[in-house]
């Protein structure tokens, strides 16, 4: 299956703003976002879901190269912080124990 969510030319992403600056990440951000409203589709995979809910339309939550669920963010996250719907889709325990850091 392909998700689509738009029309035109197609940009896919890997975690594009990790490492990166502020100021270069807001670039980059409006960058894309001219990109998107001029009909261009952007494809990205991200960890920090707090820019996902700023600055996506639409997502899909991805594990072991399955889609657990995708639509609009709002949706996704079913009115709840994002970040903890991901964790709940996930059947991650959020409270894990930190043993493996010793």
């Amino acid at each position: 299956m392909r998700w689509r969510c738009c029309t035109g030319p197609e940009y896919s992403l890997d975690e594009p703003f990790e490492a990166i600056d502020p100021v270069s990440a807001r670039s980059i951000e409006q960058v894309l976002t001219q990109y998107v409203d001029a009909g261009g589709t952007v494809v990205m995979s991200s960890h920090i879901m707090e820019f996902v809910e700023r600055t996506c339309r639409r997502m899909a939550v991805v594990a072991e190269g399955r889609v657990l669920l995708e639509g609009p963010v709002e949706q996704v996250a079913a009115g709840t912080a994002l970040n903890e719907r991901f964790v709940e889709l996930m059947g991650a325990d959020p409270v894990r124990p930190l043993e493996w850091l010793a």
